[in-house]
């Protein structure tokens, strides 16, 4: 039957006077359709579920090609061009998972209570700590172990397990349930197995644990951070993003922070505009660093990444008409274009500040898949940054007059149309960038992340950025010293001025004095006195004083699951030099 039909599609006119009226008028038809799509071999119901699968597949990962997806009989005659642009759509956005818990990371209270947790922390060393567990200790739950006894004496006192709880080795469900709690609250996977990352967190010492958050608690000493009903905290160490409304965490989100050499700073700001399809200028730093070297090797990079080179008045200058050889492209405004293959990718969330960062979507979002995320330029960015924009805009009257809103479908028929739009917050969000170590919550839980940058060590003065991870990086080699940091550059700089993803954000303000606060006289002294400072550190500045950079000599990167042993964080560069 099916080659019959095959040969009724090729030569209709011999079988025409053997079929009957209405078998005619559906091969008729059938031939029809297959003209005029253009497909003579393959009838129209054929067509469907290509269809079907691209609105369906492709779609979910970005939602403006859904928005503006043609109909059967404009996808079928759609080019090879137009057919190969779509196969460069995104994938399905896979992200790590972070914690459900409502519990704001910063709040009002954040900070007695974390100095409060310091003292409790100081009370644990002083009684001698906990026992360390074997580095390569592996159990399942179910199985038994002679080191459980040790781990259930830790948990308990670090408030995870009932202290009343039977002890035995056994890794039984109450015990499970223990190792989740401390997981969660150091960022770890809530498996409940004992493995690699559990235990090099379990076996950080008390007194390392103490003094993250003595130091946590330092960096918040003078901070002027206009909570509000609803706020937007980036904790770097944990690199992710809240949304606060009314004190309860309504979405966290995972995001990429600064690299440790371009690190992102810890700022208070307020979000003032959404940009939709946004254009990038890139900074002076990275005109010099990076697009003048592949300029000298590759001319037509900056064709094909769509970045055009603007003269005065926004004249636009052709790239064969510079000096490449020199530094002269750097007098230019470089811009990259809206478009999918933008470096900001199709939200920018603006948030005027001194050190020129913000929140972003981003084109490369394989690393939101990470348990490490610790790889940006100083800017951050943010996994499902669009419906991070739809909360920012609720409120906002929508594009389509009086009454309309920002929803999901205006949000992405506006980023359709690929031109940029700016959205003006009729009442501006604060937003701060923290970066907090240890701290504990108003349930009297204490939380920790690890310290790439060691900035927590009283060995390092406190610089004004930094980055971590949950896991600690790979083993780096030694460097030789860093020479002092020069002056910080003013706010009419010109990377002030051309903010994007990717400037070395090596020369914040300094002179802040939310950023340079003394560590408080009562937990970290009496570690420093107890375990020993290295000589020659910097002694902790006074507020309102602006910090004054110090070469220090860089030590080996500690890995995932290397002790450290209180007083003895090597010491690091505290800052790279500026451009």
């Amino acid at each position: 039957m099916l080659s019959r039909h095959r040969t009724v599609a090729l030569r209709p006119h011999r079988l025409r006077a053997g079929l009957s009226p209405l078998a005619l008028l559906w091969v008729l038809g059938g031939a029809a359709t297959a003209q005029v799509s253009g497909a003579p071999e393959a009838p129209a119901p054929a067509k469907a579920p290509k269809i079907e699968s691209l609105t369906t597949t492709t779609a979910p990962a970005t939602p403006a090609v859904q928005a503006i997806a043609p109909g059967a009989a404009e996808a079928t005659a759609a080019p090879a061009a137009a057919q190969a642009r779509k196969s460069r759509e995104l994938p399905p956005l896979v992200v790590a998972r972070v914690s459900a818990d409502p519990v704001p990371t910063l709040s009002p209270a954040t900070f007695l209570d974390t100095l409060r947790m310091a003292d409790r922390y100081q009370a644990m060393v002083d009684a001698g700590g906990w026992t360390a567990l074997p580095a390569d200790l592996v159990v399942k739950p179910g199985a038994g172990h002679p080191a459980i006894p040790a781990l259930r004496k830790h948990l308990a006192l670090v408030g995870d397990l009932a202290a009343d709880a039977p002890m035995n080795d056994q890794l039984d469900a109450t015990l499970v349930a223990a190792v989740k709690a401390f997981q969660a609250r150091h960022g770890l996977p809530e498996t409940g197995l004992i493995g690699r990352q559990t235990v090099a967190a379990l076996n950080v010492p008390a007194a390392t644990r103490q003094r993250q958050l003595a130091a946590s608690a330092a960096r918040q000493i003078g901070s002027n951070f206009a909570y509000g009903d609803r706020y937007v905290v980036v904790n770097i160490p944990s690199a992710t993003v809240e949304a606060v409304d009314h004190g309860v965490v309504v979405r966290r989100y995972v995001a990429v922070v600064g690299k440790p050499d371009k690190a992102t700073p810890r700022i208070e700001a307020r979000i003032t505009d959404v940009n939709l399809n946004p254009t990038w200028t890139l900074p002076v730093s990275i005109i010099k660093k990076e697009i003048i070297p592949k300029m000298r090797k590759d001319p037509g990079y900056l064709a094909r990444e769509r970045i055009r080179i603007l003269g005065p008045g926004g004249v636009e200058v052709d790239p064969t008409a510079i000096d490449w050889s020199s530094e002269k492209a750097a007098n230019y405004t470089l811009r990259q274009d809206s478009g999918l293959d933008n470096s900001l990718g199709q939200v920018r969330i603006d948030m005027p500040n001194k050190q020129a960062v913000y929140m972003h979507d981003t084109p490369s979002k394989s690393l939101f898949a990470r348990e490490v995320r610790f790889h940006s330029h100083g800017c951050v960015r943010v996994a499902q940054v669009k419906e991070l924009a739809g909360w920012l805009l609720e409120g906002t009257p929508g594009p389509n007059g009086p009454g309309s809103t920002w929803g999901p479908i205006e949000i992405e028929t506006s980023i359709a149309t690929n031109e940029r739009l700016d959205i003006k917050l009729p009442k501006q969000i604060p937003v701060t960038f923290v970066y907090l170590t240890g701290y504990a919550t108003p349930d009297g839980r204490a939380h920790f992340r690890d310290d790439i940058y060691g900035i927590d060590s009283p060995a390092v003065p406190m610089p004004d950025v930094a980055a971590t991870g949950t896991i600690a990086p790979p083993t780096a080699p030694k460097s030789a010293a860093v020479p002092a940091t020069p002056k910080a550059s003013s706010t009419g700089s010109a990377s002030a001025r051309t903010p994007g993803d990717k400037p070395s954000l090596a020369k914040p303000s300094l002179a802040k004095p939310v950023q340079a606060a003394p560590v408080p006289p009562r937990p970290v002294p009496k570690v420093i006195a107890d375990k020993g400072a290295v000589p020659g550190a910097a002694p902790a500045q006074s507020p309102g004083k602006a910090a004054a950079p110090r070469p220090t000599s860089t030590g080996a990167e500690k890995t995932a699951g290397d002790l450290v042993p209180p007083g003895s964080i090597p010491s690091r560069a505290a800052l790279p030099p500026t451009d």
